[in-house]
């Protein structure tokens, strides 16, 4: 007779690579337990055998390993998958797939509101046709609007009090403005020749656009749409990155070899004739072929930089615009992730099934490298920092990593094509 589980409680397994992985074991709503980690086994939990090692392997789990959650806390992972026209949602606290929604047509970027319980996911949409944004409401995990833009969006940034976002619709060469609250587009501004990312500096004074087609950054007045500066020269514009203090722009000139650097107005450039103080050119620094993200240290002192064409990543140190070692890291490093304590950069290899870990101070790989799902393409850490979820394009998967042991924890399963994802944390009730 099949053993029976008492049906207060809920037991989550997931098999891969032969292995039994156990994902939570608890009362339904309990947020304090968990098992952790896998075991290789071949029997049925049923067996005298499988349970005596099942009974070894929970006294092994470091349960300290995961935060200990109070009830109403809430922590949700948001996976867009471009080839199902759906988001795949992730329940961080107990380590599962939550749901699978409906969004628009071709969902390939995704961002979370710092204000509000929402999560915003762009939809490129047919070829030709005009895109959207779909709102998610994070409390209930619903689709609760959808936003008409232009054609072919594929980004999107949040201003810091979560009022406006603006999105880069590539096909129309133009940035949106939207309000988040009354749900509708303010303006449309025109750009360069394909838009591909947008980029808001901290204090909301200036709009940062690369222009891949156009091969050139377009830099805005955010409140009134102006182009202030349009900078040339930067063959396939793409990934820009700006400095906390809204001092400095860095774009990576992904069809090339180099990094333009842009001091930005109101900053500490040097004055222009007329004694102003404007945006200007600062540096094209040489890097790898192929570089196609930026991922900068939360201090804000250097930025790495993924060298897709050379397999490489190159650093830069941020105040003196100076590119420092170029490390060899992986086939075809598509996206860098910087951990909160800025000692480690993880590494996402397109071309591969791993992650690497790359430690800063050391100025060393760490090895062996993460065995992920295939195609690892975007990384998000959890809030407190304890998992790290890598998205794995070709296998439609998401690997769900430790980062205190630097193991895979578990693989859990996407949509088709799963491009993007963002981590969101909240307290329902407040």
């Amino acid at each position: 007779m099949p053993q029976r589980t008492s049906p207060n409680r809920s037991r989550s397994f997931c098999i891969f690579s032969n292995s039994l992985v156990i994902l939570s074991e608890g009362r339904r709503g309990d947020r304090s337990r968990r098992t952790c980690g896998c075991f290789s086994s071949s029997l049925r939990l049923t067996t005298p055998a499988a349970l005596s090692l099942f009974a070894l392997f929970l006294a092994g789990c470091r349960p300290h390993d995961f935060p200990q959650y109070p009830p109403n806390y809430r922590e949700y992972a948001y996976v867009t998958n471009g080839g199902s026209d759906t988001v795949t949602v992730l329940d961080v606290v107990d380590v599962r797939v939550d749901r699978e929604l409906p969004v628009g047509q071709h969902p390939v970027a995704v961002a979370a509101s710092s204000t509000r319980n929402e999560i915003y996911v762009v939809n490129a949409g047919a070829a030709g046709a005009n895109g959207s944004i779909s709102v998610i409401d994070a409390e209930h995990n619903t689709v609760v609007a959808t936003i008409a833009v232009h054609r072919q969006p594929l980004s999107i940034d949040l201003d810091a009090d979560g009022a406006r976002a603006y999105v880069a619709n590539s096909g129309s060469n133009s940035i949106s403005v939207i309000d988040l609250k009354a749900r509708q587009e303010l303006a449309q501004f025109g750009v360069g020749e394909q838009p591909v990312a947008a980029r808001l500096a901290a204090d909301g004074k200036t709009l940062v656009v690369a222009n891949q087609q156009g091969n050139s950054v377009t830099l805005m007045d955010p409140a009134n749409g102006h182009v202030r500066a349009v900078f040339a020269g930067c063959p396939g514009a793409a990934s820009p990155v700006i400095l906390t203090d809204s001092s400095k722009a860095f774009v990576a000139c992904s069809a090339g070899h180099q990094v333009m650097v842009i001091a930005l107005e109101n900053s500490k450039a040097r004055p222009n004739q007329s004694g102003q103080v404007a945006d200007q050119l600062e540096a094209l620094m040489d890097v790898g072929r192929g570089p196609i993200d930026l991922a900068m240290k939360p201090d804000g002192g250097e930025l790495f930089v993924s060298n897709s064409l050379s397999d490489s990543v190159s650093e830069i140190y941020n105040a003196t615009d100076e590119v420092g070692d170029t490390y060899m890291i992986g086939a075809d490093p598509v996206l860098g992730l910087v951990s909160r304590d800025n000692a480690l950069l993880y590494v996402a290899n397109q071309r591969s099934q791993e992650v690497t870990v790359y430690s800063i101070d050391d100025g060393k790989r760490l090895a062996p490298s993460l065995h992920v799902g295939d195609g690892p393409a975007a990384m998000a850490f959890s809030a407190a920092g304890h998992l790290l979820f890598v998205v794995d394009r070709r296998s439609g998967d998401i690997a769900v990593v430790r980062t205190a042991s630097q193991s895979l924890f578990t693989l859990l399963p996407a949509g088709r094509d799963p491009n993007a994802i963002v981590d969101k944390a909240f307290k329902v009730g407040q």
